[in-house]
């Protein structure tokens, strides 16, 4: 079998015609660097790092879907070849500095290994999203978008305090709902925060939510809290309680 064949399709979409409201979306699941990379100038410790990957989004978006019977769309390669959470003309789409660590590979790329990227990862994985809720506009069938993502606990060098945020723009009345079915404040369960959502560093709520009329919001949890098995099922299971009180999203456009 050559090399070509033993690669990970950009995308994979589980459980397509769930029945919940729910369409989960996992961006940054996956680290996978292709051989040829040479992982982008970049050694293993830095490759499974937060960099690379959203740590335990995987874990609790797989979980997540079986509880809820929601469908699930997963990136298969590092956000480190190309964000499918950023518009293709963001500086960061394909970054050259991650933090505080630069990306070899992604310095001086030129047009050419860009458009090549965009096509082999960007594209597969927005076709199938847009496809996904193409059919279930088609069937009428509700729908209200959740990606999971995992955020660090400190980050250049400041220490980031909640276990969790919801980030949402045009979805207030759902962001502020499931943000309290997760406890709130008290349970450190913060609102547009460690991130807020903007179109030139955004992608799926502008356009897969807001363009198309759904409610979307972004789930952040701290990645140390679901790192391990235990502590990704145990979140997936509180999302899912907080999710299904939430299931008749409250107006918010």
């Amino acid at each position: 079998m050559d090399a070509a064949k033993r690669l990970p399709p950009p995308v994979r979409v589980l459980n397509e015609g769930g029945s919940s409201p729910y369409v989960l979306l996992c961006e940054h699941a996956s680290r996978f660097m292709p051989e040829d990379c040479n992982g982008l100038g970049l050694g293993a410790a830095d490759l499974s790092r937060h960099i690379a990957w959203d740590i335990g989004a995987a874990d609790v978006a797989q979980s997540l879907s079986q509880a809820l019977d929601a469908p699930l769309v997963m990136a298969g390669y590092s956000r480190l070849l190309i964000d499918l959470n950023r518009p293709v003309e963001s500086p960061t789409s394909i970054p050259e500095m991650s933090e505080t660590t630069p990306i070899p590979g992604n310095i001086g790329l030129t047009a050419d290994e860009r458009a090549r990227r965009v096509a082999l990862y960007f594209e597969p994985y927005q076709a199938a999203v847009h496809r996904l809720l193409a059919a279930r506009e088609a069937a009428g069938q509700a729908t209200t978008i959740v990606g999971i993502h995992s955020f660090t606990p400190v980050f250049k060098g400041v220490a980031r305090p909640w276990r969790a945020g919801i980030l949402y723009r045009k979805s207030r009345g759902f962001g502020h709902a499931l943000a309290e079915a997760l406890g709130g404040a008290a349970q450190a369960i913060a609102e547009n925060e460690p991130y807020q959502i903007e179109d030139d560093s955004d992608y799926t709520v502008p356009v897969h939510g807001e363009a198309r009329g759904h409610d979307a919001v972004l789930v952040e949890i701290r990645q140390d809290l679901i790192a391990d098995p235990a502590g990704a099922a145990a979140w997936s299971s509180r999302l899912a309680t907080a999710l299904a009180s939430c299931a008749d999203p409250v107006p918010g456009r």
